[in-house]
């Protein structure tokens, strides 16, 4: 194994390109119906190719400063503050107990949280750890790569991940890639935790709310292998598109 690996990779890029890899899929699931798409199937291609080199490039996303992806991330501070007992250093986080909501000032927007629904999300995660950075080495044909990604909350004996959606469907993040890297590292480093959920919440237009979970358990004798072929996919997609990459850090360089 080398000192340094070849390659640095997280599990969000495996899953933009995985939207490549099935764009045609992609396609046919939202316009395949419609008689007058806003978009060809080559051009919808195209556009996933796109965000797959935006993404290696970190170029800000639409999404990233996206009124849902907001939610998102102001929920799961709310609720890392609550397991923890502790003021957000990231947005201004307050409690009305009269209107039982809990009020959140992020990014210039605001958003209200039912009181029990925050809590039943702490109290599920009670004795976890929010917020754990997790790496390890996967070694490939074309070198050595550094996986890693941030799980949200972590247990003793599972894994989970919060998502906030306007609306959820049974297996809607079997595409994501979370559920195999964060176990894979966790196992490498001697942490034998097989056991993932996608804890969701559904924020429905009518102003209530649903939880889902979705649960995936690890399997690394079938997991491992499927996870290197992507990511060496992945790479020889990097290799060949050298030319449009300007952020090094995939390749584990600062600068050129």
């Amino acid at each position: 194994m080398n000192a340094q690996p070849d390659y640095r990779i997280y599990a969000t890029l495996l899953e933009t390109y995985d939207g490549l890899l099935r764009s045609d899929e992609l396609y046919e699931k939202y316009w395949g119906f419609s008689d007058n798409p806003p978009m060809t199937d080559d051009e919808f291609r195209q556009k996933q190719f796109q965000s797959v080199i935006d993404r290696i490039n970190r170029v800000p996303m639409k999404w990233d400063d996206c009124e849902a992806a907001d939610r998102g991330t102001a929920f799961n501070e709310i609720v890392d503050c609550l397991i923890r007992n502790c003021k957000s250093d990231k947005m201004e986080i307050e409690s009305d107990k009269d209107l039982n909501i809990i009020v959140t000032q992020y990014n210039n927007r605001t958003f209200t949280f039912p009181i029990d629904v925050c809590r039943e999300f702490a109290d599920y995660y009670k004795g976890a750890i929010p917020q754990v950075l997790t790496e390890a080495i996967l070694q490939t044909r074309y070198g050595d790569v550094l996986l890693y990604g941030y799980i949200d909350e972590l247990m003793p004996t599972s894994v989970h991940d919060i998502k906030t959606t306007g609306s959820y469907e049974i297996g809607k993040f079997r595409h994501n890639w979370q559920h195999v890297v964060y176990p894979y590292c966790l196992n490498q480093n001697g942490n034998h935790v097989t056991d993932f959920e996608y804890n969701v919440l559904q924020i429905n237009k009518n102003g209530t709310y649903e939880t889902f979970t979705e649960y995936y358990a690890y399997n690394p004798d079938t997991d491992i292998p499927r996870l290197t072929a992507h990511i060496e996919s992945l790479i020889e997609f990097i290799e060949a598109n050298k030319e449009l990459i300007t952020d090094l850090k995939i390749f584990n360089k600062l600068k050129q």
